[in-house]
């Protein structure tokens, strides 16, 4: 047998980050709400997507190395298997932390023809940011979606779990303007909302 095949037991798996390795920031509300998540599925593994959404609202809209390892933790699981989750769905952030307010565009086809390559350059030229960036001010983060399935508003803009179209750019203005003056994050508030959907669903079932 080669040394190469030697290498490790065939089942060995990673572990789960252990509680005193971390800064658990869960919060009584979050960690009440994970528990009765549990109950709803066959096994831990098949909570991790709504684990994650309870992180990236109580991180601040960011599941960063230390939101993924706390849900490893409490799910236990490995922090490699709950990162491949996190990072293989858009909806999770966990490139870059999301401004207050992200803007996702729409420059799929129908909306592309729209004129959503004109708005994508007038929210670079208002705010100074291209896809992926964010506002100094932290306000703003815009980004470049695929086909958010409402071609019938084209040009559209998802910001949280609203969506705004057909835009141009004077209603592009009214949604800044209205964006600026909304107090708490749309991303976080969104994570929150999908976490009360996935609640529901587990008393509907009860």
């Amino acid at each position: 047998m080669s040394e190469l095949v030697q290498l490790g037991a065939p089942h060995d798996r990673p572990r789960p980050p252990r509680a005193d390795e971390l800064n658990l920031r869960f919060s009584e509300q979050g960690i009440h709400e994970l528990e009765a998540l549990k109950t709803h599925y066959p096994d831990l593994k098949s909570c991790i997507l709504p684990g994650l959404w309870i992180a990236q609202r109580e991180y601040g809209g960011f599941l960063d190395g230390a939101a993924i390892a706390e849900v490893a933790h409490r799910l236990n699981r490995s922090y490699a298997e709950v990162e491949g989750v996190a990072t293989f769905y858009t909806m999770y952030n966990t490139a870059h932390k999301p401004g207050k307010h992200k803007l996702e565009l729409c420059t799929c086809l129908s909306c592309h023809l729209c004129g959503s390559y004109r708005l994508r350059d007038y929210i670079k030229s208002k705010l100074g940011i291209s896809h992926g960036e964010t506002t100094e001010d932290g306000l703003f983060t815009m980004e470049e979606v695929e086909c958010l399935d409402a071609c019938d508003r084209a040009p559209l803009m998802q910001v949280g779990d609203q969506y705004y179209g057909p835009l141009d750019e004077a209603k592009l203005d009214a949604l800044i303007d209205q964006l600026r003056n909304t107090e708490g994050s749309t991303v976080v508030k969104m994570a929150d909302e999908i976490v009360q959907v996935h609640l529901r669903d587990v008393e509907r079932h009860k």
